[in-house]
């Protein structure tokens, strides 16, 4: 049940997308990135007659009261709207598509993920941060928010999938076929990359054995019959994921109606050799790729202050090394923590912050990202007050 908090803040939505709105006519030139998606996001949200989008109605909500559930709940985004993934498909994302991943934990705990596939347009990243701010304030500004691009997830993020991700090529508006529960078998020809130990990954590759190597473990599917091709200098995590992931999809694509058989590097059976051809020298792998540095807590990082005092966004920097002084950051606005260089960016919240800072603090995220130069693919994390992390903490001193 949705409770009289969560309503009420839902009839506030007007005026926080009145606030993307206002913040993108009153950007300077520091941020034209930002002008410009604020721009964007406020023409989703209202409709216009160019627009591919529905606007989201003012007085109706596009989540169910279901989102405060306990566990995970996963939408693709498709044309402004969250479409729910069935659980059996849940860590099946397509490349070309953004989603939303809500987990629900113990005591009021809550994540909410953006994940944005690498061939995701920006207009569909746009709308999935315009329904995470509903949501986000469907579930009274409660979660943790992260930002996750394809490739560079968080151990979070990856850790709500035991069996890894997979992830499709294509999208909603694609021309690429995608497989579906129920696709005719006979017709399935694909081949993933399995890599990784910590946190795996199948990635889709081309269908041939130029796409593979010695180092890591392959997924053929052929629909009936699903091949676990193991190199000879695979770790046995990798082994033991493509054995897991391969009976995954043989469970949730095919309802169960698959052979699932492990493949010995040089024992290769008859129909993989008829499907990619007589078997060439492969790729030596490289053992080097498969270790993951533990993420550590860098020294090198700065902290700024959000501020739309004088109703533009800016950012003053308030130290430039850490450990800071945790009385650096005040309740009345958003901060900036920088630790770019090791891949993320944090932002955090103040409980008594106006709503239009609290509100655009992805989009203060992303545009920082692009004006310090950062990789892309960096992560982002959003803490309200009081939902700090632990690697978040060790940027400052004496934090009780």
């Amino acid at each position: 049940m949705l409770n009289r908090h969560s309503h009420a803040l839902l009839e506030k939505q007007g005026q926080a997308e009145l606030g993307l709105y206002q913040m993108a006519s009153s950007c300077t030139p520091i941020y034209p990135i930002a002008c410009h998606f604020y721009l964007s996001l406020f023409s989703l949200l209202i409709g216009s007659g160019n627009s591919m989008y529905t606007p989201i109605p003012k007085s109706g909500c596009p989540f169910p009261a279901s989102v405060q559930d306990p566990g995970l709940h996963v939408w693709r985004v498709e044309k402004l709207k969250p479409v729910p993934v069935a659980r059996e498909n849940q860590g099946i994302f397509f490349s070309g598509d953004s989603y939303l991943v809500l987990h629900n934990g113990p005591e009021e705990l809550s994540h909410l993920h953006l994940w944005i596939g690498q061939q995701s347009s920006r207009d569909e990243q746009g709308a999935c941060a315009v329904l995470a701010v509903h949501l986000n304030t469907l579930l009274g500004e409660r979660p943790v928010q992260h930002r996750e691009v394809q490739g560079n997830e968080s151990d979070l993020f990856m850790s709500y999938f035991p069996r890894g991700l997979k992830y499709q090529e294509g999208g909603v508006e694609s021309a690429f076929h995608k497989t579906s529960p129920g696709a005719t078998p006979a017709a399935i020809k694909k081949l993933y990359q399995v890599k990784g130990k910590k946190n795996i990954r199948a990635t889709e590759q081309a269908l041939s054995w130029d796409s593979f190597n010695t180092g890591d473990c392959f997924i053929l599917d052929l629909g009936q019959n699903i091949f676990a091709w193991c190199g000879g200098k695979s770790n046995i995590l990798e082994r033991n994921k493509a054995r897991d992931l391969a009976l995954a999809i043989r469970d949730s694509e095919r309802q169960g109606k698959a052979q699932v058989e492990i493949v010995t590097d040089g024992e290769e059976p008859a129909e993989m050799i008829q499907v990619l051809g007589p078997k060439p020298a492969l790729k030596e792998g490289n053992p080097e790729e498969d270790l993951t540095a533990d993420k550590t807590n860098a020294q090198a990082a700065a902290l700024y202050k959000v501020s739309d005092a004088t109703g533009q966004m800016h950012l003053t920097k308030v130290a430039d090394s850490s450990p800071f002084a945790v009385e650096l950051l005040l309740s009345d606005d958003c901060f900036v923590l920088d630790n770019g260089l090791c891949g993320k960016i944090y932002i955090w919240k103040g409980r008594k912050a106006n709503e239009k800072e609290r509100q655009a603090a992805l989009h203060v995220a992303e545009d920082f990202i692009s004006r310090m130069q950062y990789a892309p693919n960096t992560q982002v994390e959003i803490l309200p007050q009081g939902r700090e992390s632990p690697i978040f903490k060790q940027f400052f001193k004496n934090w009780k």
